[in-house]
């Protein structure tokens, strides 16, 4: 009986490995929660380091004006306005995800909808999006 009892075991740990395996190639599974930390902290960077380039120019105005009104003046170019659009997409990204995550946080409901909340994040951007982009556009190419 022993010896049944033994064969029996060996036999049910293989399944049990593979039910503790991880995804093959990465420990990440592509859900919301996972493109979400990935999106605020690129935003974040980015947001960081434009700011970082922010400060730095318009530092400048005590150092040289003239150096200053050349920077601003590549500022007003369309690659520059272009640039622009990102710059807002990833401060409205960032914040509307950071109101989520606040959400998650605080609230009793939040963890449970957190999926929705996610979604909800992606169409209230792209929404506010497709309001700003065309405005902005004639704005730099318009004159």
């Amino acid at each position: 009986m022993p010896e049944e009892a033994a064969g029996v075991l060996a036999e049910a740990q293989p399944a049990e490995k593979k039910k503790l395996k991880a995804p093959v190639g990465t420990l990440y599974r592509g859900t919301e929660g996972m493109w979400s930390w990935v999106l605020h902290r690129i935003t974040g960077v980015g947001i960081f380091f434009f700011l970082l380039v922010h400060i730095l120019d318009t530092a400048l105005v005590r150092v040289s004006p003239e150096a200053y009104n050349a920077v601003i003046g590549a500022y007003k170019t369309p690659i520059m306005g272009i640039g622009e659009i990102a710059l807002v997409a990833a401060i409205g990204f960032h914040a509307l995800n950071g109101l989520r995550i606040i959400l998650i946080d605080f609230w009793s409901l939040g963890t449970k909808l957190h999926r929705p909340l996610f979604w909800a994040v992606i169409v209230l951007w792209i929404v506010l999006l497709v309001a700003f982009v065309p405005r902005h556009l004639m704005h730099v190419f318009g004159g």
